[in-house]
């Protein structure tokens, strides 16, 4: 199956159903098919042909999701670029994907022409992303059949862990994901999604198509705002959508909830990062949804587990259920899972005993654009080795406990990050924290916290530590904790150890206090 038989199938199926509602424009799947037929056209006047690469660099929006599908529609390769790079990165990213034709958003044209400056003469050209909405007359197009294993999008990751590397998936990749998504998500035509995570990345990118295939509604918010994203969610009506846990912990936390009307979410999902039971809690407390936490990479489309519950779980007592809801999860419909030790042998299934997570299966990328040596480092045996570190129970279910580069190494003793920072999450007036090895010449690295308090609190560190001192052994507490406005952010929202360690490299960390106790 490619892309744009997703498409297809609802203009057939359901032309009149509402495909978008944004602003004044509202779009029926038959006018949207059409509109679609237009863009794709456009771009084979002006040069692009099956296999060239075509970037975007837009905020969300629905002309995001038209390109999608009409880049898509003749054969070509989406290339979605992350808004908050600088013009350098991305001006590498079009370099090293020899893309051909660039679309941009207005707010972002001086950068989107800065970066196509940088790319050089590959760069056929640019078009701001409403452009064929100018044409007079419907282009003739005989839309591209590609096969399924062809190449159809181009991910690059973030440049704040380094050269940013190209995630190839094909058509099989994304179209087997959006399947099993609508089976494990029950997702339907009567489905309104929020596009509220950033469209240029998979923790929203692959509803463009799920959504689509079962010819439900999409409406969108440009920029994330906590204010902004819950009016979409009570003005559209929003069923169910997907953001990173920073976004959910802003949204619950903002002054204007409380007596808002979200009776229409049915699900509310949360993936890119770990996310603490507390946090969790307040999440179905105050949205009254059912909460359900997703684990993912840019490499596998993006879903290798959900903590979806059981009949059975269902029907536990609440605690227990908010347990459940915090794991990362049982494995995504399709994917092989396992967790294996150093010699690749899959660990005991106890939940205590902590391995590697690798994968197989058809949403699993055959590798990265130009990068053979990366690829056969990742991707080993036919397993693809995802470098998080988690435990496994009986039922099949894993939960992560670090990523490889984020485990801390103390004196000789291994620290998982997120068991502290769970912790961290239990006092009432903690908004967000990361716990980080600070670089030590004794101890190779000591545990550091950096917490960002809610509005309006001054936290006390021996508050902190004193909470951490009855939870946790000796050798994982936080030997110091900074206070900052905000924790530092990777293009895509997530929290960035990496900044926080570099930046402890480069100056000591004034702020703080160091607690007793060994390391």
């Amino acid at each position: 199956m490619h892309i744009h038989q997703l498409l297809e199938r609802a203009a057939l199926l359901e032309p009149a159903a509402l495909a978008i509602e944004h602003g004044s424009l509202r779009l029926t799947y038959g006018e949207l098919a059409e509109r679609v037929r237009r863009r794709a056209a456009y771009l084979g006047v002006g040069g692009v042909k099956a296999g060239d690469r075509v970037a975007i660099l837009a905020d969300n929006g629905p002309a995001f999701l038209e390109w999608t599908f009409a880049v898509a529609c003749i054969g070509a390769v989406l290339a979605p670029l992350n808004t908050r790079l600088l013009a350098e990165d991305l001006g590498f990213c079009l370099r090293d994907g020899d893309v051909c034709w660039l679309v941009f958003g207005e707010r972002l044209e001086e950068l989107a022409r800065e970066a196509a400056a940088r790319a050089g003469p590959a760069l056929l050209g640019t078009v701001e992303e409403d452009a064929p909405e100018s044409l007079d007359a419907p282009l003739v197009l005989h839309a591209a059949r590609p096969e399924p294993d062809e190449l159809a999008h181009l991910y690059y990751t973030s440049g704040t862990t380094g050269t940013p590397k190209g995630v190839m998936l094909t058509h099989r990749n994304v179209t087997a994901h959006a399947r099993a998504a609508v089976i494990e998500l029950e997702l339907s035509g009567a489905d309104t999604w929020g596009h509220i995570a950033p469209m240029f990345h998979l923790a929203d990118a692959w509803a463009t198509l799920a959504i689509t295939l079962v010819a439900g509604k999409h409406v969108f918010c440009p920029r994330f705002e906590a204010a902004t994203a819950l009016d979409l969610l009570e003005q559209q009506r929003v069923t169910i959508t997907n953001l990173v846990p920073t976004m959910l912990v802003l949204m619950v936390e903002h002054t204007s909830l409380a007596g808002r009307d979200l009776g229409a979410l049915r699900l509310v999902l949360s993936g890119g990062a770990p996310i603490a039971p507390d946090v969790v809690r307040r999440i179905v407390e105050r949205f009254r949804a059912p909460y359900v936490q997703t684990y993912g990479m840019t490499e596998t489309s993006p879903y290798l587990t959900l903590s979806k519950l059981s009949r059975d779980a269902a029907r536990l007592p609440e605690a227990e259920r908010m347990a459940i809801s915090a794991r990362t999860g049982r494995p995504f419909l399709g994917v092989e899972l396992e967790v294996v030790d150093e010699a690749g042998q899959p660990v005991p299934a106890d939940d205590r005993t902590v391995g590697e997570i690798r994968v197989r299966g058809e949403t699993v990328t055959r590798g990265y654009w130009k990068r053979p040596d990366a690829t056969a480092q990742t991707i080993r045996g036919g397993w693809l080795h995802t470098g998080d570190l988690a435990t496994i129970d009986t039922s099949g279910s894993v939960n992560i406990v670090d990523r490889k580069k984020d485990m801390i190494l103390s004196g000789g003793e291994n620290v998982y990050t997120t068991e502290v920072e769970a912790v961290l999450y239990r006092h009432p007036d903690v908004l967000e924290c990361a716990v980080w090895g600070k670089p030590d010449p004794v101890w190779g690295e000591r545990v550091w916290a950096s917490v960002v308090a809610k509005a309006g609190v001054v936290l006390d560190p021996a508050e902190l530590d004193r909470d951490c001192r009855a939870l946790l052994a000796t050798f994982k507490l936080p030997r110091g904790y900074e206070f900052l406005d905000a924790l530092p952010r990777t293009g895509t929202g997530k929290i960035s150890k990496r900044l926080l360690r570099d930046r402890a490299v480069e100056s000591r960390v004034e702020t703080g206090k160091e607690t007793a106790g060994g390391a």
